[in-house]
């Protein structure tokens, strides 16, 4: 049991200074001047000064690792407990990549149900970049609904010279089987697609809700800022009603200089001023994963690695540098992930919701990690460590 005292509480709306008891691994009580029985050995956290956030939810990472583009030897490490904790992540997604060969469904799971042992919240995306589908059961509606680890599909490479090449047909009938299966099984059945710097841009997307029955929130294309040309076509798809997954950059000041790349921060704030909804973006970190450079003959140049760090150095920099206010940048990484992946009791500081809390200091950065109420960072050191680390 803990009792969180005088902090300033952004569920992720702002909802003035409170008090936040703890319980079970839940959110039991919000309110002011909480007053609790002094022999029940509650632990009391001083929260003056500081503010209370909802665990991050990654819902981008290559937790087993990814890379590969440039032979073995740039394959990725695994992502260790402390290497999502630190950097204020309570729930991740784990996917795979463009090696769905080198790195297994069966692997995936093993790693989703190692995290979750050690009190992360861990969920994990059937398949990798190709079509057909590598599925740990035969065929994605069996996955989805029979394997509770696993919440839809993905990710599924598309404008990509990496990618299977699908036809609209394949394409559409994989989106088809991952609602089928989030219908019968109660989740989001969501379709995570890897959007690459092809000229078709999200034309699959696009013409799957056009002419089909499938709807936009079956989907959550990622890489959106990957390219200012196929960040425009995202703003539209915002608009009518998609969501948008941004990718964080911790490298981005290099980026700029060798691409195109939309910084997220600027993103956020172009997708607000064109009338876009605050619910209709999130940002993940494609942690672990590779982030390949190739010259314009699609010649392997070098490779960096995506970080979980990247989700609180994009929400500071949207109030920053954008003037965002941070009650909508923190939606991105906190209630539209949890809304988009279903994720019921997540996403928010609400009674009866996990206690999936970040305590930041005034400049945002992270003080404590409390995962399903247990504290997993302290003063920004992990206090809880993998088996391994």
């Amino acid at each position: 049991m803990k009792l969180i005292k005088n902090i300033k509480l952004y569920s992720p709306e702002y909802l003035g200074v409170r008090d936040v008891f703890i319980a079970g691994g839940k959110i039991c009580k919000i309110g002011e001047n909480i007053k609790l029985p002094s022999d029940l050995g509650v632990e009391i956290i001083d929260g003056t000064g500081l503010l209370l956030l909802p665990g991050f939810i990654d819902s981008h990472v290559h937790i087993l690792g990814g890379g590969g583009e440039g032979g073995f030897a740039n394959r990725t490490p695994e992502a260790a407990l402390s290497d999502l904790t630190k950097h204020g992540v309570t729930t991740v997604v784990g996917c795979l990549g463009t090696d769905g060969v080198g790195r297994s469904m069966a692997s995936l799971i093993a790693k989703v149900k190692s995290l979750r042992e050690q009190g992360l919240s861990a969920y994990a995306y059937t398949g990798s970049y190709q079509i057909p589908v590598h599925t740990l059961l035969g065929n994605v509606t069996e996955d989805i609904m029979m394997i509770d680890e696993i919440i839809g599909v993905g990710e599924i490479a598309i404008s990509d010279h990496r990618s299977s090449q699908p036809t609209f047909d394949e394409f559409a009938r994989v989106c088809a089987d991952a609602r089928v299966g989030g219908i019968l099984s109660g989740k989001a059945g969501i379709v995570n697609v890897h959007l690459g710097d092809g000229s078709r841009y999200m034309n699959l997307i696009e013409r799957v809700v056009q002419e089909t029955e499938i709807p936009p929130s079956q989907f959550l294309p990622t890489h959106v800022n990957r390219n200012a040309a196929l960040f425009e076509r995202a703003i539209e798809y915002a608009k009518l009603g998609g969501v948008i997954d941004f990718t964080g950059n911790e490298d981005i000041d290099y980026w700029e200089t060798v691409s195109d790349e939309v910084r997220v921060s600027k993103g956020i704030k172009r997708l607000l001023e064109e009338g876009a909804d605050s619910d209709s973006f999130t940002i993940s970190s494609d942690g672990q994963g590779s982030l390949p450079l190739f010259d314009e003959h699609g010649q392997f140049l070098g490779i960096g690695m995506g970080q979980s760090s990247s989700l609180i150095k994009e929400v500071r920099e949207c109030t920053e540098r954008e003037n965002i206010p941070l009650e909508t940048a923190i939606k991105a990484i906190t209630a539209n992930p949890a809304r988009v992946l279903g994720l019921q009791k997540k996403g928010r500081i609400a009674e009866g919701f996990d206690a999936d809390l970040c305590i930041l200091r005034e400049n945002l950065q992270i003080d404590t990690v409390v995962a399903m109420g247990r504290i997993m960072v302290r003063n920004g050191i992990p206090i809880v460590r993998g088996q391994f680390e």
